[in-house]
């Protein structure tokens, strides 16, 4: 089994940007841990990680001829990317919501909608970098 992980703006600044919401670990970290946990799954794991939108959307498209599923976190997209919305709508491959922190209980108002989660399979949310994990094992479950 073959799954894409998508992050989107500012996941790279992980470890540095926001310590006290997002905490200390790197993006680095996150990539070790996932693939780890991958290998002990036996699950190829992809792991993408850009700024741009555009680049979201080419990559959601390739996925449905090369990948069993994907995991996206969208970043701030989540909240108002109706493009990012539409290319998962446009694919058959199932794409599941994942999040670092709970978007419903932020402080910012405009964190609690994602307008890509009614696309999405599933969402995994608040349990840091065990969202990906679960997201993981949910698509094992729900792909095979």
């Amino acid at each position: 089994m073959k799954l894409l992980i998508i992050n989107g703006p500012n996941l790279n600044r992980l470890g540095v940007r926001e310590p006290e919401v997002y905490g200390t670990l790197t993006y680095a970290d996150l990539k070790t841990q996932l693939t780890e946990f991958g290998n002990h799954l036996g699950v190829t794991l992809l792991m993408r990680q850009t700024n741009h939108e555009g680049v979201i959307i080419d990559w959601l498209h390739d996925a449905e001829a090369s990948c069993d599923g994907i995991l996206l976190n969208a970043g701030a997209l989540t909240h108002y990317s109706y493009a990012i919305y539409d290319a998962i709508k446009s694919i058959s491959t199932p794409v599941v919501e994942v999040h670092l922190t709970d978007l419903t209980s932020r402080i910012e108002v405009f964190r609690h909608t994602s307008v890509i989660a009614s696309a999405c399979i599933q969402t995994f949310s608040g349990l840091g970098f065990d969202s990906y994990k679960a997201g993981i094992e949910f698509l094992i479950k729900d792909v095979k």
